[in-house]
């Protein structure tokens, strides 16, 4: 964290105190828990506290910066809104919108999750489905903005966006003020500027951590050249930080604020939310899976802290959750591609899978592959999809077939 004074700082915590009063209403920002999870505890040696902001009403923090800016834009005269988002940001400013009497349209890409396409026209916006990422709806919904009378609401770029995430900080320093760190998960930073202006107001000691996806990431190389560096591209799983850029003002808060940044890859993640499934029963999207990942991961220690990761959105669409899942099940060896080069036989198909069967394992399913440069006349592969129940199952069934002569490859692992 730098020696800027905080008042120098575009948003201070008294705009975030004026952004807790204008969201005084429980229909439209609730008071989000905060649960201790003692898994948690024990992988990371600590006291971890998980604050489940993916229970707002729109299952993430957007709608906080949404309505302290709409609603105070609404009582200058205004009554159209334009966004552009990957799908949090888009259900925050359409619910903050029709709470205020207010038309939106968002602009989104064709990538978005269907699940958050249908949830933002549920909270009354008018959906455009443009691009192939977040940056190309940036562009058509600036566009849409110079042909209309309509306000537009940045994501992340804007002090009255920032000072309604804002009170998710207040929040959480009240939820537990013993708390020794916070994990934030950044895209364009307009989170981690709120979230970290309150924290280093009402706890200045308090170790404030921001986690990027590495394929998104973009502050390191931004504090390093000391002006915003925005992706060409982006690759992963957590939408919901795949800017793939920040900004100026979000840039200056986080070198005067955040004490640290780390990145995760998208394996990490995917375990990160598996994880949180099955031992804190919760289910997130990888944006916010990504502070669990973080604290997790061998380049941030909290051991012996009290450690409070922020669990940022819920909106995981149910086809990335198969993907996530397949993925995260593939790096704990749960699912085996196996691929068993044979003398294509009658017989050598039942005796392998019979190998298997002894070993308690379930069979998905099984094909030849024939036309393979590497086979020899007359031979084949068979590549089994097997369940098992982790990597030491996954060891002795391998170790079974080799035994019975038959080379054996895991393939889905070799591959990662």
């Amino acid at each position: 964290m730098s020696d800027i004074d905080s008042a120098e700082l575009p948003v201070t915590y008294a705009d975030i105190e004026r952004a807790r009063e204008r969201l005084d209403d429980d229909t439209v920002v609730k008071e989000t828990p905060v649960e201790r999870s003692s898994s948690l505890d024990d992988l990371v040696g600590g006291e971890v506290y998980l604050k489940m902001e993916h229970l707002q009403w729109t299952g993430s923090f957007k709608t906080r910066g949404a309505y302290n800016k709409i609603s105070q834009a609404v009582a200058r005269g205004v009554d159209e809104f334009v966004a552009a988002s990957a799908g949090n940001h888009a259900q925050g400013v359409a619910l903050a919108a029709t709470k205020c009497d207010a038309e939106s349209t968002i602009f989104m890409p064709t990538t978005a999750p269907q699940a958050k396409v249908d949830a933002t026209r549920h909270y009354g916006a008018t959906v455009e489905l443009v691009g192939k990422d977040f940056q190309e709806a940036m562009t058509r919904a600036q566009s849409a903005v110079e042909e209309t009378d309509a306000e537009f609401v940045h994501a992340y770029d804007d002090t009255d966006i920032i000072a309604g995430q804002g009170t998710l900080g207040s929040e959480m320093y009240h939820d537990n003020p013993d708390t020794d760190t916070v994990v934030v998960p950044i895209g364009g930073g307009g989170l981690i500027s709120g979230v970290s202006t309150a924290i280093k107001h009402l706890s200045p000691e308090t170790r404030v951590v921001g986690v990027q996806a590495t394929g998104a990431s973009t502050v390191h190389e931004s504090l390093d050249k000391g002006m915003p560096v925005t992706l060409d591209e982006v690759d992963t799983i957590a939408d919901g930080i795949a800017t793939g850029g920040i900004s100026e003002t979000t840039l200056r808060i986080i070198k005067a604020n955040v004490d640290e940044v780390v990145t995760v890859t998208d394996t990490e993640i995917a375990s990160a939310i598996l994880l949180l499934m099955e031992r804190a029963k919760q289910v997130v999207e990888g944006a916010a899976a990504a502070s669990v990942a973080a604290i997790l991961s061998d380049d941030l220690d909290v051991s012996g802290e009290t450690v409070m990761p922020l669990l940022c959105g819920g909106n995981l669409d149910m086809t990335q959750m198969r993907e996530v899942l397949i993925h995260a099940l593939t790096e704990r060896q749960q699912l085996l591609q196996l691929r068993v080069r044979i003398d294509d036989q009658p017989g050598v198909m039942e005796e392998i899978s019979g190998i298997i069967a002894r070993q308690g394992a379930n069979i998905h399913d099984v094909r030849h592959e024939r036309s393979v440069e590497d086979l020899e006349i007359g031979e084949a592969y068979l590549v089994f999809n097997v369940e098992t129940s982790g990597a030491e199952h996954a060891g002795s069934i391998i170790k079974a077939i080799r035994g019975a002569g038959y080379p054996v490859d895991n393939v889905a692992q070799a591959s990662r």
